[in-house]
This record gives C-alpha cells, sequence and structure tokens, in this order.
C-alpha cells in the first residue's frame, strides 16, 4: 500500500517517539522539541532506504537527546531543591494527547532513570522498554553490542532496586488520594496517621520559585507535622480542583490560594502511602493549563473561580 507521505508516516511513531524523549529528559517541551527534530531529519532522509523507521527514528530521538543531556545535567546540579520531572496528566473529564505516557511513567521510575548515566539510560531504555536488539542499540549510541549490554545492565538493576510496591487497585487508590488531600489541607494529623505509611517520602519541586522543602521528608510523623504547619499556614482554601493520574498516579491538579497551579500524586502500598510528589515549580506546570477550564478567570500561572 502507498505511503501518504512523510508526516503520516512519521506521526505513526510520534507517541513511541516522545515516550523515549521524555524518560530520557524529564521535560515535556524537550521532549516535544526533539521529536519535532527528529521529524525535520526523518522528512530529509532517504526514506525508502530505511528498513526499520522505528529503529531508525529511536536512533535519532536518542542521538538528539544525549546531545542535550549536558546542560540537562548541569540544570540538575544547579536545581534548587528536589528535582522531580514535568508532570503528565490524565484527565478522566476529557482525552489529553499524552494520556496513555502519563499513565505509563511513574515517578518512581523516572527518579531511577535520574541516577543514570546518559548512556545507561539511553541503552535500558531502547533495549528493555522500547525492546530495539542491542545491534540496533549499538548502531543508535556508537558503542559496541557488548559495551551496549554491559550499560543496559548496570541500569536494570538500579532501577529495579528502587522500583517499590505500588497499590495494585485504582478504586483504593484513588480513594486514598481523596482522604489525603482533605487531611492534608485541614492539617487532620490523626487522619493523615491512618492514611501514611511509617517509611513515607514527601518530595516537593519548588525549583526555588515557589516555597517547597528543600530536601525529601522522610517518616509519618514529620510529614504529618509538616501538613499540619501549612494548614495554620493556610487563610484560603484552592481555588479550583480536579482529581487526574498523574505520571500514573493517582493525584490532583489545583489553582492555589496564590493563583499558581500545583500538581500532586501520591504511590500506595498496602493500603497507605508511600510517596508523595507536589510539584510547584510553575516552569513545570505550563503545559497543563489547557486542563483548567476557561471559566476560570487568568491569574499569574493558575485561574481563579468566575
Amino acid at each position: 500500500m502507498p505511503s501518504d507521505g512523510p508526516a503520516t508516516d512519521f506521526e505513526a511513531h510520534r507517541p513511541t517517539l516522545k515516550g523515549l524523549a521524555y524518560r530520557m529528559l524529564g521535560t515535556v517541551s524537550e521532549a516535544d522539541d526533539v521529536v519535532q527534530d527528529a521529524y525535520l531529519r526523518w522528512h530529509n532522509a532517504d526514506r525508502p532506504s530505511i528498513d526499520n523507521p522505528r529503529a531508525w527514528l529511536s536512533t535519532v530521538v536518542s542521538r538528539l537527546c544525549l546531545d542535550r543531556w549536558k546542560e540537562a545535567r548541569h540544570r540538575r546540579e544547579t536545581y534548587v531543591g528536589p528535582w522531580l520531572p514535568e508532570p503528565l496528566v490524565a484527565d478522566a473529564a476529557g482525552p489529553d494527547a499524552d494520556e496513555a505516557l502519563a499513565r505509563d511513567v511513574h515517578f518512581a521510575l523516572m527518579l531511577a532513570l535520574e541516577r543514570l548515566s546518559p548512556l545507561e539510560r539511553a541503552a535500558f531504555l531502547l533495549h528493555d522498554v522500547f525492546e530495539l536488539d542491542f545491534t540496533q542499540v549499538a548502531a543508535a549510541l556508537q558503542r559496541s553490542e557488548t559495551a551496549c549490554r554491559q550499560l543496559a545492565r548496570r541500569a536494570r538493576l538500579n532501577v529495579q532496586s528502587a522500583r517499590p510496591r505500588f497499590e495494585t487497585n485504582p478504586a483504593q487508590g484513588e480513594k486514598l488520594s481523596a482522604a489525603f488531600f482533605r487531611a492534608s489541607r485541614a492539617g487532620d494529623t490523626d487522619a493523615l496517621s491512618r492514611l501514611l505509611a511509617d517509611d513515607v517520602r514527601l518530595h516537593a519541586d519548588g525549583g526555588g520559585v515557589r516555597a517547597a522543602a528543600l530536601r525529601v521528608i522522610h517518616g509519618a510523623d514529620r510529614v504529618s507535622r509538616m501538613f499540619a504547619g501549612l494548614a495554620r499556614k493556610r487563610n484560603q482554601p484552592p481555588r479550583w480542583r480536579r482529581a487526574v493520574t498523574v505520571n500514573g498516579l493517582p493525584g490532583w491538579l489545583t489553582v492555589e490560594a496564590d493563583g499558581f497551579l500545583q500538581a500532586t500524586a501520591v504511590a500506595c502500598r498496602d493500603g497507605r502511602i508511600t510517596e508523595i510528589y507536589v510539584i510547584r515549580n510553575p516552569a513545570k506546570l505550563d503545559h497543563l493549563a489547557h486542563h483548567v477550564p476557561d471559566s476560570i478567570c487568568d491569574t499569574p500561572n493558575g485561574r481563579d473561580d468566575s
């Protein structure tokens, strides 16, 4: 069957390529830029000579991401406070272009990938996640097959050791998320003590722009006390809230009282919350503004109820 042209051929691979670029870089805007650059190279390539378009495009995206990693690594090293990837949201209220990816890329995986070298990250993703054989991985990374096998093996061990056990019942996860929202906003330490695992961890990413803990907070008592303190300081509830899935986890989007957008997600195990992820850095949330209804009035990076 004849091709409808380079754009049509490329679009069939776009979700896979964006997934690869996002896992490599952790940012939505850069992933989109990389995919667009890959399309330009695809458009100008001798396409009839390409036997495996998916492998060819994955190779291009991998190399483009590796080219960007030096700058990205510098930004990570100078980042203020805990770093979290830009959140991807699946909203039950309507379809979203990134919905499938949002449900598939847990924060735990992204943070585990962040601890790998760029080459380890690329080898692991290309082989273990996107199922390229090591001949193709070697061509993409311009390393020997043996070296790529070693890179992927080291990465695999790190990722497997870092990956926690998540709640497998979505309904229970959503119930825990809703209960945690109420308890944390009210500063109800008794309710929080029932919801939080003893070894719970709170990751709050403000990027030095908005107030957030400068280190990961460990333990149910410390996390409960922190939310109780925040509740005492708040004078107003969020202006808007919607339950969503954030990087595969139950959570919510809010427009806070100061008008800024915020994304929160929780991971659960054995009926308790084990990880809390709060993204407050406005630069990481701009791409989610379309989730806020048009009936909400514009404010700095969020919206107010009409």
